[in-house]
């Protein structure tokens, strides 16, 4: 939006130029939205405080967590207004890219609100039933894969990218959905899981967020994605508007919900970053860069899907608990440091994602 007022007022000073770098308005979107948790943060905290929409503990899980009963969570809708906020700031508006990838992430954020709402407000346990929340997220899902691939105008917006391997890529014609469904919808699930612990998913989503931008920008810029060996897709760039806001919105979040957290996120923030990610590992085509990235959330999927099946079928569980990090709890691990060590895991597995920009 302030990028069409700098355009206006670049006639009168060409100062105002500046502003259609993206790496300018992506510094300024971050401290945006790290200002606008900074702000509206403490008094959303209060009101949850006042209206008593509180973290309910399992009785099952580590005992550890008992003392955070009653901890505001639906933090979330904090992370996702200040996102929506900054993006519509500094981001170009015209650009389709940006609507997507909003749109995908509000409208997750969106089922993720109404199951903590019920949950914590109504005061109905189930929250949403399983099959209605996996219904509206395929159906977003699947609807975000199809304009995607029914707008691409060049192949390379629909082919799968190997990382590490220069000038090879897959086209995937019709499977471009599959995959995109597959991608932003387990992405959504598995960030969900991952936000057991004070921080714990908030930060690794913030990094991986901040690499994706990087993407993004290369793959938007006609010199660097010449340079880099990688397709080169118009618009794509101001994608890394919308990753900045994730990074501030994440940072400004984290000041509360470092441990011991203030606030918890909730299924509105956790279901809506994850398919935020999603959406953008889509968008830049570095799926598989996002596997390696967010290796945490997968591995904290594969836990609890390996817990289930070994359960179903041997009677015995392989963890103590999961998703994994509940494991490590169990075995005598303090919170602060299964949430730091999986910091660092994130920190090299993020680096390993970014190297495979130059290392083809």
């Amino acid at each position: 939006m302030l990028i069409w007022l700098a355009d206006y007022l670049s006639q009168y000073h060409t100062g105002f130029r500046v502003v259609n770098y993206i790496t300018f308005r992506a510094i300024i979107a971050i401290l945006t939205a790290l200002l606008l948790c900074f702000l509206v943060g403490p008094a959303m905290i209060r009101k949850l405080s006042f209206y008593k929409v509180g973290q309910q503990i399992r009785e099952l899980g580590p005992q550890s967590h008992f003392s955070k009963a009653g901890t505001p969570t639906m933090g979330g809708a904090l992370i996702l207004v200040s996102i929506a906020i900054s993006t519509l700031l500094w981001g170009d508006l015209h650009n389709r890219y940006v609507w997507v990838v909003l749109l995908v992430t509000l409208l997750f954020g969106g089922i993720g609100f109404y199951d903590d709402y019920k949950k914590m407000v109504l005061r109905d346990s189930r929250g949403i039933s399983a099959k209605a929340k996996y219904f509206w997220q395929s159906l977003f899902g699947l609807a975000a894969a199809v304009y995607l691939y029914t707008t691409a105008t060049i192949p390379a917006e629909t082919e799968l990218l190997i990382p590490f391997i220069k000038h090879t890529a897959i086209s995937l014609g019709a499977m471009y959905i599959v995959l995109t469904y597959f991608v932003v919808v387990g992405t959504s699930n598995a960030v969900n899981l991952t936000d057991g612990l004070d921080g714990l998913a908030i930060m690794p989503t913030v990094m991986v967020a901040g690499a994706l931008g990087i993407f993004a920008y290369v793959t938007g810029h006609v010199q660097f994605a010449a340079y880099l060996g990688i397709p080169y897709i118009e618009g794509v760039g101001e994608v890394a508007i919308f990753c900045a806001t994730i990074v501030g919105a994440g940072l400004g979040f984290l000041w509360f919900n470092t441990y011991p957290a203030q606030v918890f996120m909730g299924d509105v923030g956790a279901l809506a970053l994850g398919a935020a990610l999603g959406i953008v590992a889509v968008v830049v085509r570095q799926e598989l860069v996002l596997l390696i990235m967010g290796g945490v959330f997968v591995m904290e999927t594969v836990s609890v899907m390996l817990q289930v099946i070994s359960f179903k079928l041997t009677g015995k569980r392989i963890f103590r608990m999961a998703p994994i990090h509940h494991h490590f709890e169990l075995k005598g691990w303090p919170e602060p440091r299964v949430i730091v060590r999986f910091w660092i895991i994130t920190v090299i597995l993020v680096l390993i994602g970014l190297a495979s920009l130059k290392l083809r």
